[in-house]
C-alpha cells in the first residue's frame, strides 16, 4: 500500500525546509509533482524516496 506525505510531513523529511524553498524545489523540478485530494496537497512517499535516491546518485 502506497503512503502519502503531507507537506509537513514531507519539510521533514527534507530536513525542516520551509514551505517557500518546497515550492522553489518543485518548479525547478528537483521534488516530484503532488497529487492533490480535496484541496489538499500529498506527494506519494515512494515517488519522493525514489527521487531523492537518485539525487543521491547524481551527486556521488
Amino acid at each position: 500500500m502506497q503512503n502519502y506525505l503531507t507537506l509537513t510531513e514531507l519539510r521533514e523529511k527534507l530536513g525542516n525546509r520551509s514551505r517557500s524553498a518546497i515550492y522553489v524545489d518543485l518548479a525547478a523540478g528537483r521534488l516530484p509533482k503532488p497529487i492533490k485530494l480535496g484541496g489538499r496537497l500529498y506527494w506519494p512517499e515512494g515517488d519522493v524516496e525514489t527521487h531523492l535516491r537518485n539525487m543521491r546518485k547524481a551527486i556521488a
